[in-house]
């Protein structure tokens, strides 16, 4: 059973000195603990989060949100924590809803259990064109390996518990939508059990994403290819229980 005490935040961040402290304002309401994994920013992200209560990782160079989860996940693991709750420092991630995210987990005995922006209506984010269907895509790819219907395979809102924690703190993709699509796939290939629930996401209020809409769907093809030719990291088989 998830509680409180053996659930742990954990917020990679780079460059974030303008939006960490509002999040983790909120995430201290949470009464979970938090670990900020400085990402090799330039800026004042760490001494920011330190002074907001936080435990900080400071990397010695920039390793990309998978690298910079991974550490956080080990972490986690060497402190005895059956499960993580990833939460961006943008802003973005609603942190009411990580309660949400632990009963669904505690209810339905899923491994990992993602915020969606389109489960709903009232949760739908704006995202038109191009980059709307390069996600419907991914989402589609993710349904078939998941056995499961999923929406939002690139969220990376979502609570990941043992053995799938353990899993990725050993295995986990750095590249980008490696960390959220890639992971998704491994693991529902590897027969954990994946789940979605709505979370409203709300506009990033300091700074802009970091890939063009040229760029996302370069980057959609080549998470298809990782998929369709197996490409991914190959997680240790869940079965029975036990991996």
């Amino acid at each position: 059973m998830l509680r409180k005490d053996n659930t742990l935040v954990i917020v990679p961040a780079l460059n974030e000195e303008g939006s960490i402290g509002h999040v983790l304002s909120e995430l201290s309401r949470s009464g979970l603990r938090t670990l900020v994994v400085n990402d090799g920013s330039t800026d004042r992200t760490s001494e920011v989060a330190r002074n907001h209560g936080a435990m900080v990782l400071d990397l010695a160079y920039n390793m990309g949100v998978g690298g910079a989860l991974r550490a956080g996940f080990q972490v986690a693991v060497a402190h005895g924590y059956e499960a993580v709750i990833q939460v961006d420092a943008d802003g973005q991630h609603p942190v009411t809803s990580i309660e949400s995210l632990i009963i669904e987990s505690n209810s339905s005995g899923a491994h990992l259990v993602i915020g969606s922006r389109f489960i709903s209506h009232d949760t739908t984010m704006d995202v038109t064109g191009t980059r709307r269907l390069a996600m419907r895509l991914l989402a589609k790819s993710a349904s078939r390996a998941t056995g499961t219907t999923i929406t939002d395979s690139s969220s990376g809102f979502r609570l990941i518990r043992d053995p799938l924690l353990r899993e990725f703190s050993r295995s986990f993709s750095a590249n980008y939508l490696g960390d959220t699509y890639e992971a998704l796939i491994s693991a529902g290939r590897a027969g954990y059990k994946v789940c979605e629930i709505p979370a409203a996401m709300r506009q990033r209020a300091v700074g802009k994403s970091s890939a063009s809409v040229v760029q996302s769907v370069q980057f959609t093809l080549k998470g298809l290819g990782v998929s369709v030719l197996h490409l991914h990291s190959h997680l240790q088989t869940f079965s029975n229980g036990t991996p």
